[in-house]
């Protein structure tokens, strides 16, 4: 990453953004910065389309003031949360996600063995 003050700059910017390659040009006033040139080759449109979004931005800003104030989830909390509920597979004695049959992913059944004597 380059940096450059505003007020030092000696040439159109443009010519700045050709000599960029892979690297990003921060613009600075008074060393603080105000603004960035980036090269479009090592960003998606989507992402700069996103990074702009004024919503998504207030997205980001407002999970980073819950983070700051301790608000945070783990991540079992968020499996919990988003994954579908599991039950275990009597077949085979180990969890299985609900709404996938053990056939369906290639698994021969198996009844667990009886500890009766014959």
């Amino acid at each position: 990453m380059k940096a450059i003050e505003i007020s030092a700059a000696s040439r159109p910017l443009a010519e700045y953004a050709k000599e960029l390659g892979d690297d990003i040009l921060v613009l600075t006033t008074r060393n603080k910065p105000v603004a960035a040139i980036v090269p479009l080759k090592v960003l998606d449109r989507e992402s700069l389309v996103l990074a702009s979004h004024p919503e998504f931005l207030k997205l980001i800003a407002r999970s980073r003031r819950e983070f700051a104030a301790g608000r945070t989830v783990s991540l079992e909390e968020m499996k919990q949360a988003v994954l579908p509920p599991r039950e275990v597979d009597e077949w085979v004695g180990r969890p299985r996600r609900m709404g996938r049959s053990t056939a369906s992913r290639g698994h021969r059944l198996r009844r667990p063995r009886s500890r009766r004597p014959r």
